[in-house]
């Protein structure tokens, strides 16, 4: 079991991103992963730095932690060729220390550049399309690419890692979840269901399972509830309706009636390590071995500091 951070880009500053992983690595976290996305969830949300920047910070003040976007989407806003390009060099930076997360996507993000938002079926299409452009750059020289939805042109990437960035695809169901078994070195869940990891292995995957635990440190529970609320209630609807909706305001009126006491149900709230423990133990028990953690409370030194004293040491018995 590895235990992970969750970089919260829309939450916090370019520059607050890069301290807090920089703070993670400190107090023992194996990895951090960011989000990669243009716009925020929601109004609260005050931020959405670019990620494969802040990543490259991060490399520059870090040494021994693992980064990973969390997930980038390779087409629509991006072509995979930058995609490759971007990646690589991030791995270069980080001295072989990051995995490229990548997922079909959502509205929110892919709809600003004016291309339209196409159905999830073609989306996976696009996903899988993708990952074979990206791995054919990564394989040295020069390429072209003639797929149903993308092409490439006479395209190389020149500075290469070694090795290369492992590749870890997002699933929200058992059609993600076999693309990611298919094409990717790993699979990538917010959820604790075991359902999407038997759709990897069935498909060929057998590396590892990376999830999002959702959790928010507080002094209390009823302020970590609250906080989780202000930042996270994006969330509560369900990935059908999180992967639609093209602006901020759009969220805020989709989760208007969330309260609290819904996000206490989903997160680990306040400051009791056993709360904590048994939200993590659902991933770990559906079988997930790399744990990023979500703090979705107020104080993000309080968090590091309850990880590093509380919650850490008890993770590791999982």
């Amino acid at each position: 079991m590895r235990i992970g951070f969750k970089l919260i880009a829309e939450a916090y500053s370019p520059v607050e991103i890069v301290e807090q992983a920089v703070r993670a690595e400190e107090v023992g976290f194996d990895f951090v992963e960011v989000s990669d996305h243009f716009h925020p969830w929601v109004s609260e949300h005050e931020h959405s730095g670019f990620a494969f920047s802040m990543l490259a910070a991060i490399a520059a003040r870090t040494t021994r932690i693992e980064l990973a976007t969390g997930v980038t989407c390779p087409f629509i806003r991006y072509h995979p060729a930058i995609v490759a390009q971007a990646a690589a060099t991030t791995g270069l930076l980080a001295d072989g220390r990051f995995t490229l997360g990548l997922g079909a996507g959502e509205r929110l993000n892919e709809h600003v550049v004016g291309k339209g938002w196409p159905a999830v079926a073609q989306r996976h299409e696009m996903l899988r399309e993708s990952i074979e452009i990206i791995r054919l750059l990564w394989s040295g020289g020069y390429h072209s690419y003639e797929g149903k939805h993308l092409r490439l042109e006479d395209a190389r990437v020149f500075d290469l890692p070694d090795p290369l960035p492992r590749i870890a695809v997002a699933a929200g169901g058992p059609a993600a979840a076999r693309i990611a078994g298919e094409h990717g070195d790993a699979l990538f869940a917010t959820e604790p269901r075991a359902d999407l990891i038997a759709a990897y292995e069935e498909a060929g995957g057998d590396g590892p399972r990376y999830a999002e635990v959702p959790l928010a440190w507080a002094p209390s529970v009823e302020e970590a509830a609250e906080s989780a609320r202000r930042l996270f209630r994006f969330g509560v609807p369900g990935w059908k309706v999180q992967a639609e909706l093209p602006n901020p305001v759009n969220f805020d009126a989709a989760t208007e009636l969330v309260t609290g006491d819904h996000m206490a149900e989903q997160f680990g709230c306040g400051p009791e390590v056993s709360r904590h423990l048994e939200i993590a133990k659902q991933f770990a028990d559906a079988g997930y071995d790399q744990l990023a953690l979500i703090n979705a409370g107020p104080d993000p030194d309080g968090f590091f500091d309850f990880f590093s004293k509380e919650l850490g040491p008890a993770l590791n018995d999982l």
